[in-house]
């Protein structure tokens, strides 16, 4: 008898939720597809049926790249760029401290490089504070410096970018975060989220930055050919950034949906092909020898970019993917991984003291809202992040500087942070902030903490309304402990890369049984699972060691439980096998 996850809390103290499914979509997709009925159910409750099954497996960037002219400024960005290159023009580039702006920097300054002109990088430290400053454009003019782009950032930027106009510069907007019905007095604003877009391609405002950079090289390439730049030279390969495009778009944790599939799907076969330096150096440091996945990307890859503007140089990013030689990119990987280290026991220390601050007083809001004076302001959104999943709540951690607060937000479905933080600004709450639907960031004043809880905290229960929210685990399918096979594994790989609106899929295993369990690494604890109808496989669970769960399996003695998790194909030494990741335990 199957039984009802919802009628109960887990072990980990979550609900259980099947993703409901199409039946008769599903029942197509497995006999067009040739695909077990639990994947084909997966595609199904994630919209797609056959005739869209090849384009979802195998997405090509020549069916889902629109023509770059459809969004508003590039036309006028490309020519722009395009005589910039032509008349071997110096170029300004202003990009974010984290790793989509890492990226799209990266691509924009390798492509203008590429034709041998002079670019300055200038990726500000978070004292600095993000996006466009004056001291960035002070740093253009001493290496006389008229055209700018800023990239991952500058939409929202009106008084330093009309002051930079008013001073003779030109600039050119490449973003992605959400606008405002007024535009900076530029000479471009190219993003998907302007709210003057036609919206001809809904997929657009799923890029992130380095997604919009590259479409704004491909119309400069096209602007440069049409004009017969390229009749006595080479072109540029465009397709080789496409692993810095893939990186981006993973680390920013856009929809892995359209356009961005296919970036991020060809981007790793070109990333495997460890031609960029940098990338090629970090995935050394890291220990990555296997193909990379999306997982790599935003758990292993990302992590440390991002680490060198949390904690150190900000700008090491930048230099790691544009390095250009071997030596160059080792010693900066080593630098970014060295970074990362010393980021994880700060967050460590940020993560502890907000715990206990949120478990010591009670909750007026269905928010995590905590800041402290002595935190750093390169972790509160990784702190953000994982009260967020602490507590299933929309979390909002500030760090107290000496001259302002400084804030970073993640989200649950149902609120929108951008939206939130968008609103805030307008009531003079927030002194500058912007963000996505799930992240955002933001600055205020000291006095105005009280007056931004209450805001967001009224914002949030209305939303969410007044009832605590029990955390939700949504599964996609059920199977035996024997159904479990590496076959199963390979078909779920068919559903890569995985990400944002594109999840790795959690599967249930029922009636199973924990055998030498022990604890390993970091507070992992690693066991085999097996069952009374036959079958065995090794399974283990991530830093859970001090958790109910870790201490269940490490304690079990021949007891029965349900299992939530994810099927993966381990490959070692050239040799294949299935593992299961466990989530969370149910006992039967």
């Amino acid at each position: 008898m199957m039984i009802n996850f919802e009628d109960s809390k887990s072990i980990g103290g979550n609900i259980w939720v099947k993703t409901p499914i199409n039946e008769r979509q599903a029942e197509a997709l497995a006999q067009s597809g040739n695909l077990p009925y639990i994947v084909a159910g997966i595609l199904a409750s994630r919209g797609i049926g056959s005739e869209s099954l090849e384009a979802f497996i195998n997405p090509k960037l020549q069916n889902l790249m629109p023509n770059p002219s459809c969004l508003k400024g590039m036309d006028v960005a490309a020519k722009r760029l395009a005589e910039a290159v032509t008349n071997n023009e110096a170029v300004g580039i202003i990009g974010d401290y984290d790793v989509d702006g890492a990226t799209s920097s990266s691509v924009l300054r390798k492509f203008l490089e590429f034709f041998g002109l002079k670019v300055i990088v200038h990726i500000p430290d978070r004292e600095e504070g993000y996006g466009p400053s004056t001291q960035a454009f002070a740093e253009f003019k001493t290496e006389n410096i008229k055209l700018v782009v800023t990239t991952d950032c500058g939409t929202t930027a009106f008084d330093v970018l009309d002051k930079a106009a008013e001073d003779g510069f030109e600039v050119i907007v490449l973003d992605h975060h959400e606008a405002e019905t007024r535009l900076p007095e530029v000479l471009a604003v190219v993003n998907p989220k302007r709210l003057d877009e036609d919206n001809d391609y809904p997929y657009l405002k799923y890029l992130a930055a380095v997604g919009v950079v590259f479409l704004t090289v491909v119309a400069v390439n096209r602007e440069l050919k049409n004009s017969g730049f390229y009749t006595s030279r080479p072109a540029p390969d465009l397709l080789k950034f496409l692993d810095m495009v893939a990186l981006g778009t993973v680390c920013d944790v856009v929809p892995l949906l359209g356009l961005n599939r296919a970036y991020v799907k060809q981007g790793l076969k070109i990333m495997s092909l460890r031609q960029n330096l940098g990338i090629k150096a970090l995935s050394d440091v890291a220990g990555l020898s296997e193909a990379p996945t999306a997982f790599h990307l935003g758990y292993v890859l990302g992590p440390r970019i991002n680490a060198g503007g949390r904690v150190g140089d900000s700008s090491i990013g930048n230099k790691l993917l544009c390095a250009k030689t071997d030596d160059e990119a080792r010693k900066l990987a080593e630098a970014l991984n060295q970074f990362n280290l010393e980021r994880k026991d700060i967050e460590s220390y940020v993560l502890l003291q907000a715990i206990e601050i949120l478990e010591g007083q009670p909750q007026e809001y269905p928010i995590a809202f905590v800041f402290g004076n002595d935190w750093h302001q390169g972790v509160i959104g990784i702190v953000a992040g994982k009260l967020k999943e602490r507590y299933n709540v929309p979390a909002f951690v500030m760090s107290i500087e000496a001259d302002e607060v400084k804030g970073s937000a993640r989200s649950v479905p149902g609120v929108d942070l951008g939206a939130l933080v968008m609103a805030a600004k307008e009531q003079g709450l927030l002194t500058k902030g912007g963000g996505h639907t799930m992240a955002a960031g933001f600055s205020l004043n000291e006095d105005k903490i009280a007056d931004f809880k209450k805001f967001a905290g009224e914002f949030v229960k209305q939303k969410l309304g007044d009832e605590r929210l029990v955390p939700i685990i949504e599964y996609d399918g059920l199977i035996s402990l024997k159904g479990a096979t590496l076959d199963l594994a390979e078909k779920l790989q068919l559903l890569e890369p995985f990400g944002a609106g594109n999840p790795e899929p959690k599967i249930v295993i029922e009636n199973v049984k924990f055998s030498r369990a022990s604890i390993i690494g970091n507070g992992h604890v690693k066991c085999f699972l097996t069952s009374d109808t036959g079958g065995s496989l090794k399974a283990i669970s991530f830093r859970c060691a001090d958790t109910e769960v870790g201490k269940t399996i490490l304690n079990a003695r021949g007891e029965k439980f349900n299992i939530i998790g994810v099927l993966h194909k381990d490959v070692w030494q050239g040799n294949s096998s299935v593992q299961f990741i466990i989530e969370d335990i149910a006992k039967i």
